[in-house]
C-alpha cells in the first residue's frame, strides 16, 4: 500500500487542482453571462425606442415603465418618464384596447353622452379614442371606451399635477400653484367643466380669448367655490407658485386632462 500512496496522492492533487480550474472558468463564463447595468439599461432602451418605431405603443410604454422601475436612480429616469407618460396618453387616444378599456358595441337608443355617464368617462374621451369627427353614433358599430377612473394628485411643494388610474402613475404635469401658500390641502372632487371660460374678476367681467383672461382655454372646477384647475396666459410662470389659490395647467395639457376626467373625478391636494 506505502508504494502506491504518492501515486494516490499525485491523483488526488490532480483532481483538486482541475476541480478548481473548472471552477474559475465557470466563474469567467458566469461574469460573461452577466451583464452590467449599463449594457442592460441600453438593451432594454434599444428595446422600448425598437418597439415605438414599430408602432407597439402598449409594449414600448411597458419597456420604458420596466426601465424606470428597475433603474430608479439612473440620470435617464427623468426623460424616461416623459416618454411613458407621452406613450401612455397616445394610448388612450387611439383605439387599441388596454387594460384601461373596453369594446363597446353601441346600441340603439345610445348617445355619446349616455354612454360616457355609464362607464364614468368623457364623450370627448370616447370621440377622440375612436377618430369620431362628431357626436354622430351608428347601432351595432363596436367602439372603444375606458373603464377605469382618473384620480389627480397636486403637490404644491413640487408643483406637479399627477393624473393616476388607482396607483398607476398615467401622466405628470407641471403646473402653477397659489402664491403665499394659497391652494387649498385636502381632498376636492371636480364638480363642473367649462370650454373657453369667462372669468369674473371683482365684478368685471373678461371673456374667453382676452389677453386679460387668466383662466386660459379650460375651467374644471372644484367642490370648494373659487378654486379649480385651469388654463394660463403665462405659460412662462408654470412651476412656480404664484396662482390666487387655482392650478394653473399650459392651454395644450390643460384641454388633455380636460379630454381625458369626467365631473366626479377626485382630486387630492397636499403641501
Amino acid at each position: 500500500m506505502k508504494k502506491y500512496l504518492p501515486v494516490i496522492i499525485i491523483s488526488a492533487v490532480v483532481v483538486v487542482l482541475v476541480f478548481l480550474a473548472a471552477v474559475k472558468m465557470h466563474g469567467k463564463q458566469s461574469g460573461k453571462n452577466q451583464p452590467s447595468e449599463k449594457s442592460s439599461v441600453s438593451s432594454v432602451l434599444a428595446q422600448a425606442q425598437d418597439l415605438e418605431k414599430k408602432g407597439d405603443v402598449q409594449e414600448a410604454a411597458a419597456a420604458y415603465q420596466s426601465l424606470i422601475a428597475d433603474y430608479p436612480n439612473s440620470q435617464e429616469v427623468v426623460s424616461w418618464q416623459k416618454k411613458a407618460d407621452d406613450l401612455n396618453i397616445r394610448l388612450l387616444f387611439s383605439p387599441v384596447i388596454t387594460a384601461w378599456s373596453t369594446a363597446y358595441v353601441i346600441k340603439p337608443g345610445d348617445t355619446l353622452i349616455k354612454i360616457a355617464r355609464e362607464f364614468k368617462t368623457t364623450p370627448e374621451l370616447i370621440m377622440k379614442s375612436n377618430n369620431l369627427s362628431g357626436d354622430k353614433i351608428i347601432p351595432g358599430r363596436k367602439i372603444k371606451v375606458c373603464i377605469v377612473p382618473f384620480n389627480i394628485f397636486v403637490d404644491k411643494s413640487q408643483n406637479i399635477l399627477i393624473l393616476k388610474t388607482k396607483e398607476e402613475v398615467i401622466k405628470t404635469y407641471v403646473v402653477s400653484t397659489g402664491a403665499n401658500n394659497s391652494s387649498p390641502v385636502g381632498t376636492f372632487k371636480i364638480v363642473n367643466k367649462i370650454v373657453k371660460p369667462t372669468w369674473f374678476k371683482s365684478g368685471a367681467v373678461v371673456p374667453p380669448g382676452s389677453p386679460d383672461n387668466v383662466l386660459g382655454t379650460r375651467w374644471m372646477g372644484f367642490d370648494l367655490a373659487g378654486y379649480g384647475i385651469h388654463g394660463t396666459t403665462e405659460p412662462e410662470k408654470l412651476g412656480q407658485q404664484v396662482t390666487q389659490g387655482c392650478v394653473r395647467m399650459s392651454n395644450a395639457e390643460v384641454e388633455e386632462l380636460y379630454t381625458l376626467i369626467p365631473v366626479g373625478t377626485e382630486v387630492v391636494i397636499v403641501d
